[in-house]
């Protein structure tokens, strides 16, 4: 997909991008007017029926509540979405696109900004922005390194959490040095998602963090660093620990819902998520056993929160921003948060709710494999979106067919 060099982020920033058959943010009367009876495809990851469960609740209270049909286009990987949306405009289609709202985050977002693709900004004039109280978290107006400029919305928060059968494991590995003296010993009991699955790729760069002699240089565009020089610790790492995963490393599975599948029967005994809620979910739904532990690294781990965009040619722009708004409401935030839908971490600040609202995201702390929320303290900030795609490519190129 031919892209600008990240350099020219900073001009597109500058660009605000509008239609004029689109509401004007700024006027929500206005917004609530245009969005009635209109149809939002909303491109959205359908990998996990967890996810898919609470999509489908959105759809039911959207139609509902505010007279719109949302329709869920179930992607395995947003690269497509994003190649789509860049097909339509390459051939003069900038009214009429088949993508209203899209999940998206890091090295997609950089695509779609360098290539001028997405509309915006609106994400701050959302009535139910200012629930993130964005001035006392940075993280919400943040996406790999690049700010957002109220080009994307926020909708949750995802951090590398690991999870073990405590009856089969009685101290889990802390660190990746760990990690690899416990894999030596336990041969076939771990692996992680085939690249470029999206939870396999930040295992990459939560193991080259913390490998690499010179993690400040992840942090700024690739092509400003030797990525042979920078990424050689991770290879050899990668190297040493493939023989001994679930397989030999001679496969991988193919997203990271599988691992809890592998868990779940037993073929592994240590995994992990992106989403540090998922085992106490899959506990409550009886997926996993009761033994079920979770953790994380001693270092932290990595973390970051995703979003909603709306592409430039979205025909329902009304539409789509009155999908992102509900997304941030009190009531859709709880209920992704809720263990038995989704367990989904919120992005709204329990300073900007009244106490009533905030009983709903009370954490319950007796399920065995919940995380209690300062045990995520520690969260490592996601790399420049371009090592993300390098990383991805060289993965590919290493050890694909080996």
């Amino acid at each position: 997909m031919p892209t600008l060099p990240f350099a020219a982020l900073a001009l597109l920033f500058a660009l605000p991008v509008h239609s004029a058959s689109a509401a004007d943010p700024s006027d929500w009367n206005a917004v609530l007017e245009q969005a009635q009876g209109q149809t939002v495809y909303w491109n959205a990851w359908g990998g996990d029926t967890h996810t898919n469960r609470y999509i489908e609740w959105v759809t039911e209270q959207m139609q509902r509540e505010h007279d719109v049909d949302v329709r869920h286009v179930k992607l395995n990987d947003t690269s497509r979405a994003v190649s789509r949306v860049l097909a339509e405009k390459q051939a003069g289609n900038d009214a009429d696109g088949s993508v209203d709202l899209i999940w998206i985050n890091g090295e997609n977002f950089a695509a779609m900004r360098e290539n001028d693709l997405l509309y915006g900004p609106f994400a701050e004039s959302l009535p139910n922005f200012a629930l993130t109280n964005a001035d006392a978290n940075p993280e919400v107006i943040t996406d790999f390194t690049l700010p957002t400029q109220g080009y994307e919305s926020p909708w949750g928060k995802a951090q590398i959490t690991f999870y073990y059968d405590s009856e089969r494991i009685e101290t889990p590995p802390t660190d990746m040095a760990e990690l690899l003296d416990w894999a030596e010993a336990n041969p076939g009991e771990f692996t992680y998602p085939r690249i470029p699955d999206f939870t396999g790729s930040t295992f990459l760069k939560q193991a080259l963090i913390e490998l690499s002699d010179n993690p400040e240089a992840l942090y700024a565009p690739m092509e400003e660093s030797d990525f042979e020089a920078v990424t050689a610790p991770l290879w050899a790492y990668l190297d040493a620990l493939h023989p001994h995963l679930w397989r030999s490393g001679r496969a991988f599975p193919d997203a990271g819902p599988t691992l809890r599948t592998l868990m779940s029967n037993g073929e592994l005994s240590l995994a992990f998520t992106f989403y540090p809620s998922e085992p106490a979910a899959a506990v409550a739904g009886y997926e996993l056993p009761e033994s079920t532990r979770s953790y994380v690294l001693e270092g932290g781990t990595l973390g970051n929160v995703h979003f909603v965009a709306i592409p430039y040619n979205s025909p329902h722009k009304a539409g789509a921003m009155l999908l992102a708004n509900f997304l941030l409401s009190p009531e859709a935030q709880a209920h992704k948060q809720d263990i038995d839908v989704w367990g989904d971490r919120t992005v709204l600040d329990m300073s900007t709710l009244d106490a009533s609202e905030r009983e709903r995201f009370a954490i319950d702390e007796s399920n065995p494999a919940m995380l209690a929320p300062e045990a995520l303290a520690n969260t490592l900030p996601e790399p420049h979106p371009s090592w993300m795609t390098a990383l991805q490519e060289a993965w590919q190129e290493r050890y694909v067919g080996n």
